[in-house]
């Protein structure tokens, strides 16, 4: 008798004698063990936003309920794989025989394994088949487990599991990914073609779309008798379909978001926790799409200007929720997996308000206050720095109101002299800006946002400005979680940061058209038609640009720049972030209000004048105790005489010359109280008058002062590292 009669007789013994061997998995426990090779992110109302791959081994879709395969489906795969289905009990006797005797004739017959023996060879590693197939253990376990499921499982459910878990094409596993990746529609939607040629690719998952579509074409015949079929036609839909990949490994309006996310979940999830098919989050999907595609629309009309990266966040003010989340500018950008929204940046003029709410709070500065816009050098352990506003101009003695509105550089530098670096940075670091170094090692220019911060960092810091001074977390995830991101610092939500009257303060200035004219105009694309306050920012060499405000109920914050550092050509405050914020600001409040705030108790509301014309008398806002009536420049006594002296530089100045810039654009200032005077360096004349520029050479100089009659009022001593002009024949 031949070996393989031998073996099926052989089988049969042990089939019939066999009682019920190892626990097999209920039908429950494989549908809830059942793993997407993605995860859906969603919005809150359960909108997709972002599929991401998770499993690189296979594609897998969802589960997908028996009642959810289309009937065309269900027949194909009945017909090709198990005929009697729903007569036999896990074995079918007859395709045993049938097989057994084809062999012995050495004829080609279908296989006799059933579906339920297939499904009992995917559910248990150790029956699944090998490339040389089973063997003859193999053969008899899964016989057995075949037996033992169909004991226990209903017939629906075994088919229900088996189309799930069932091996098609390449990576592709489960009638949910084969019906989405080849023929981009869900199971139920699948016709009679479509089936045919999953059933065929059943049999033979890795077969050329000729043979593919032959087997198909058999099957067409099958399922419907004497119907004519196209197989030409056919051949040519299955050689179109294998070649599709409609079901994209990662797709959507918000991968940087749905990164984000898995990461806060995976941090927030227990360790044993299995990870879920679905996580939602608390962005609006409406808004998501039309952030995406505003930023993208005003970026396409900024290439000319070299800028091809953006990023936004919006923010719900009450709960710190995160409403729309844009990391990159996506096909437009070099660098789309970038999150803008995460990567630190020097945020330029943004951090301004911060620092005059905190020399408001501290009573050093009113908003009525008159600051100096001049030229100023101020002394550094690391040379002489000079800030410059950004229009090159200076504006004369203005009040903090124009100096923050009008964002003027040189008032905010002379505002954090009193207030101090280190002191300002841990102001920052309260209102949950996490700051690389300490306000020292920033010195000055920390006032015109020389640290680097995220645009979830900053935006959540105008947050805590909209909040009247208190910070909170911001929250990606629903349901209602702890906090997503605390603060870099691990500051608890709802922790004082910033006083409220000073917050209100700098809200009202911010909100202000008319102070911001100087630098903005009056028809400024800042200005909306609901209450809302706005600051910009350009970082240095014009590498980022900034916009970032908050109405009643929203904070927004947007991006533009490039994320190789490259600076950008001719992008002004209002050009580059400030059209998209707008934009946004006006879709969010398209049907919804915002009213300005009620001011905090301890404050005071007071017209004020300004001496010598210097602004228009206005009603003010003051901390109570800190008010006043009238401002104006210090009166000098009549017939009251000031002695010449050096006003700057200072005794002991370090100026370090940039070897990036030529000699000439780097000259020092000289500034002197007095008329009729004269300036002399290492004994030598050089100019006369109350000020002048000096070119500076390599080396310790001494610097004199002298009045008309040549006598010597006042002295400087100064040191100059660094390069100086090449000569003629230096190359």
């Amino acid at each position: 008798m031949p070996r393989t009669l031998n073996a099926l007789l052989a089988l049969s013994l042990l089939v019939a004698l066999a009682s019920p061997a190892q626990a097999l998995p209920a039908f429950e426990e494989v549908k809830r063990g059942f793993r997407p090779s993605d995860i859906q992110v969603l919005d809150r109302d359960g909108e997709l936003l972002q599929r991401v791959r998770t499993d690189a081994r296979a594609r897998r879709g969802r589960w997908t309920p028996l009642a959810e395969v289309s009937p065309a489906l269900r027949t194909a795969m009945l017909l090709s794989e198990d005929k009697r289905f729903y007569e036999h009990s896990g074995v079918d006797w007859r395709a045993v025989s049938a097989a057994a005797w084809g062999n012995l004739w050495n004829t080609r017959t279908r296989g006799a394994s059933t579906i339920t023996m297939q499904l009992a060879g995917l559910l248990d590693d150790e029956l699944r088949r090998g490339s040389g197939g089973r063997d003859l253990a193999q053969k008899l376990g899964q016989t057995v487990a075949a037996r033992q499921l169909e004991r226990q499982w209903r017939k629906d459910q075994i088919l229900e599991a088996y189309l799930n878990t069932v091996p098609f094409r390449g990576e592709i596993v489960g009638i949910d990914a084969l019906s989405r990746t080849l023929f981009g529609k869900a199971p139920h939607g699948m016709d009679a073609r479509e089936a045919a040629v999953a059933a065929a690719l059943v049999r033979a998952p890795n077969a050329k779309p000729a043979l593919v579509a032959q087997r198909a074409c058999e099957m067409m015949r099958a399922m419907e008798t004497g119907a004519r079929v196209d197989c030409e036609a056919l051949e040519m839909f299955a050689s179109a379909a294998l070649q599709r990949r409609a079901f994209e490994a990662s797709e959507g309006i918000a991968p940087h978001l749905a990164r984000q996310a898995l990461k806060e979940l995976e941090v927030s999830s227990s360790a044993h926790a299995p990870a879920p098919d679905l996580v939602r989050t608390t962005l609006r999907a409406p808004l998501q799409r039309f952030a995406l595609t505003t930023l993208q629309r005003h970026l396409k009309e900024l290439r000319g200007r070299n800028v091809e990266d953006g990023a936004l966040v919006v923010l719900d003010n009450a709960s710190g929720e995160v409403l729309a989340w844009v990391g990159s500018s996506g096909a437009l950008s070099r660098a789309a997996e970038v999150d803008g929204v995460l990567a630190p940046r020097q945020p330029g003029s943004t951090l301004k308000p911060f620092l005059y709410a905190q020399a408001i709070a501290e009573g050093r500065l009113t908003a009525a206050s008159l600051l100096d816009d001049s030229s100023a050098q101020i002394s550094t352990a690391s040379g002489l720095y000079i800030p410059q506003n950004y229009d090159r101009q200076f504006k004369g003695r203005v009040s903090v109101r124009t100096a923050l509105a009008a964002s003027l550089n040189v008032p905010a530098v002379r505002t954090l002299v009193m207030v101090s670096p280190e002191a300002f940075a841990h102001q920052l670091r309260a209102a949950g800006m996490g700051l690389a170094q300490n306000g020292d090692y920033y010195g000055y220019s920390l006032a015109l946002g020389s640290a680097e911060v995220s645009l979830l960092g900053l935006a959540n810091g105008y947050r805590t400005l909209a909040n009247g001074g208190t910070f909170g977390a911001t929250r990606l995830l629903e349901p209602r979680m702890p906090p997503s991101r605390p603060s870099p610092d691990g500051r608890r939500s709802n922790a004082p940061a910033i006083d409220p009257r000073a917050s209100f303060i700098v809200g009202d200035i911010l909100s202000d058209a008319n102070a911001r004219a100087p630098t903005f105009g009056l028809d400024s694309v800042l200005g909306t038609r609901f209450w809302s306050a706005v600051k910009t920012g350009t970082s240095k060499d014009m590498r980022d640009n900034w916009a970032v405000g908050w109405s009643e109920h929203y904070t927004v914050g947007v991006w533009v720049g490039n994320a190789s550092g490259a600076p950008m050509w001719d992008v002004s405050g209002t050009s580059g972030a400030a059209p998209v914020w707008a934009e946004l600001m006006g879709f969010l409040h398209r049907r919804e209000a915002s009213h300005a705030p009620v001011a905090p108790p301890g404050l005071v509301r007071m017209h004020v004048r300004f001496g010598d014309e210097l602004e228009a008398a206005r009603d003010e806002w003051f901390i109570a105790g800190t008010e006043q009536a009238r401002f104006e420049l210090p009166a000098v006594p009549a017939g009251a005489e000031q002695a010449p002296r050096i006003i700057a530089p200072a005794d002991g100045t370090i100026v370090a010359l940039d070897p990036d810039i030529p000699p000439r654009h780097q000259r020092v200032r000289f500034e002197a109280q007095g008329s009729g005077l004269a300036w002399r360096i290492d004994g030598k004349p050089f100019a006369r008058s109350a000020s002048a520029q000096w070119l500076p050479w390599p080396g310790r100089h001494v610097v004199e002062l002298l009045d008309a009659r040549g006598r010597v009022m006042d002295q400087v001593r100064l040191e100059v590292r660094g390069a100086g002009v090449k000569s003629a024949g230096a190359r």
